[in-house]
C-alpha cells in the first residue's frame, strides 16, 4: 500500500506541470483535462484489481495510451518533455507490479506512444537520440531490477520455507522433550509408590500395632514416633501426585509453551487473564487441545499478516468452560477463507465438547474457541493405597 501512494505522488507532482506546459487556453484544455481525470480515475481502480494481472496490466497499458493522446503535439508540434517523465512512471508501475511478460507489454505500448510523439513532434535529430538513449537505458534498468526482485523473492521464499522447517523441527524437539521429561517423572513416582510408600505404609502399622503392646509410660514416645512416620508418608504422598501431574499441563503449561513458540516466531504476543482462568482444572489433553489451537491461529497471523502482534485472552467463567480469544490487527483488508488448519483446529475442539468461532472485522481478525472442562481428577491417585 505504500507504493501505491508513492506512485500517486509522482504523478500528482509531474502531471500538472505538463498540463502548464502546453499553454494552451481554457477552452483548448478541457479534452486534455478530461484525459488527465480518465487517467487518475483508471489510477484508482489499481489497487481494486492488483491480484488480477490480466486486469491490471490492461488497466496500466490504458493509462500509456490516455497519457500519449492526452499530452500528443496535435497542431503545434511541440514535445511536451513531461510526456517522457509519465511514460516512464507507467512503464516503471508496470515492471513493478507485473510478471515480466506482462510487464513487457506494458512497456512496448508505453514506448509506442513515446514513438509516435517523438515521430510527428518538431525535435531535432539530437534531442530525438536522446530521448531513445534514455529509454533504451530506463527499459534496461528496469529489467535488471525486475531479474533482482524475482531473485530476491526466490530467496526470501526459500528463506521463510527453510525457517518454517526450523522452527516445525524445534517444536517438535521440545515437545519430544517434554514427553521423555513426564515419562521419567511418572516412572520415578512409581519407584517412590512401589519402594518408599508401601515401606511407610508398613511401618506406621507396626508402630500403631507397637504402641497398643507398649506400657503406659512409653506410648507417648511411640505415639510420636508414628506421627513422625505419618508425616513422611503424607510428603511423599504428595511428592508422588506432583510427580505424575504433567508440569506442561494447566494455564501456565499453556502460557510456557506459547512464550517459546513467541521466541521462535518473533511475535510480539499480549495475554489477559479474566475470570480464574488460572485456576482451571484442565487434563493434560485439553491442555495440548488449546495449546493447538492456540498455536494454529499464531500460524495463520504469521502467514497471512503484516502485523507480527496479538492479544490473547483467556478466561473460565463460572470453571465449567475455558475460552480463548485471538485477536490481531489487519494491516490489509482480504476476503477471509477457513484453510486447512482452521478446519483443523475446529474439529479438535468439536471432538473435546468445544466450538470454534473465526470472522474478521474492519480492522481485526478474531479466533475464538472454547472447551468443557471435565474436572475429573487423577484416576491413578483414586486408587493410590496411602
Amino acid at each position: 500500500m505504500k507504493s501505491y501512494w508513492l506512485w500517486l505522488l509522482l504523478n500528482i507532482l509531474v502531471w500538472p506541470f505538463s498540463i502548464l506546459y502546453l499553454n494552451l487556453p481554457v477552452q483548448q484544455l478541457t479534452v486534455r483535462l478530461f484525459g488527465v481525470a480518465l487517467y487518475f480515475i483508471i489510477f484508482f481502480i489499481i489497487p481494486i484489481v492488483e491480484r488480477k494481472p490480466n486486469i491490471l496490466a490492461s488497466l496500466l497499458s490504458v493509462n500509456a495510451i490516455i497519457a500519449t493522446m492526452t499530452l500528443f503535439p496535435y497542431d503545434d508540434g511541440v514535445f511536451n518533455p513531461y510526456f517522457l517523465l509519465i511514460v516512464s512512471l507507467v512503464i516503471a508501475e508496470g515492471f513493478y507490479r507485473l510478471a515480466i511478460g506482462r510487464s513487457f507489454i506494458v512497456g512496448g505500448i508505453g514506448c509506442f506512444g513515446l514513438l509516435i510523439t517523438v515521430f510527428y513532434s518538431n525535435l531535432e535529430l539530437f534531442n530525438q537520440v536522446f530521448i531513445g538513449i534514455y529509454m533504451l537505458l530506463f527499459l534496461t534498468a528496469v529489467i535488471f531490477y525486475k531479474r533482482t526482485k524475482n531473485q530476491s523473492d526466490e530467496l526470501d521464499t526459500l528463506y521463510q520455507a527453510l525457517f518454517n522447517e526450523y522452527r516445525e523441527i524445534k517444536r517438535r524437539v521440545v515437545s519430544e522433550e517434554e514427553m521423555v521429561r513426564q515419562e521419567e517423572r511418572v516412572l520415578i513416582a512409581h519407584e517412590i509408590h512401589d519402594s518408599v510408600g508401601h515401606k511407610l505404609t508398613a511401618l506406621v502399622m507396626q508402630l500403631e500395632a507397637f504402641r497398643l503392646q507398649t506400657p503406659e509410660e512409653h506410648r507417648a514416645k511411640v505415639q510420636s514416633l508414628k506421627e513422625l512416620a505419618s508425616e513422611s508418608l503424607q510428603e511423599t504422598r504428595s511428592a508422588v501426585k506432583s510427580l505424575k501431574a504433567s508440569d506442561s499441563g494447566g494455564l501456565p503449561g499453556i502460557l510456557r509453551l506459547i512464550r517459546k513458540l513467541e521466541m521462535e516466531s518473533m511475535i510480539r504476543i499480549y495475554f489477559s487473564i479474566k475470570h480464574g482462568a488460572f485456576t482451571a482444572p484442565l487434563t493434560g489433553e485439553q491442555t495440548f487441545i488449546i495449546y493447538r489451537s492456540v498455536q494454529e491461529a499464531l500460524t495463520n497471523i504469521m502467514k497471512h499478516s503484516n502485523a507480527k502482534e496479538a492479544e490473547i485472552v483467556f478466561e473460565a467463567p463460572g470453571g465449567s468452560v475455558f475460552r480463548f480469544e485471538i485477536t490481531n490487527p489487519l494491516t490489509e483488508k482480504h476476503r477471509y477463507q477457513e484453510g486447512f488448519g482452521l478446519s483443523s483446529m475446529r474439529e479438535r475442539l468439536e471432538k473435546a465438547a468445544g466450538g470454534l468461532t473465526v470472522y474478521q472485522t474492519e480492522d481485526q481478525f478474531i479466533v475464538r474457541g472454547f472447551i468443557k472442562i471435565s474436572n475429573t481428577g487423577d484416576e491413578n491417585d483414586s486408587n493410590t493405597p496411602f
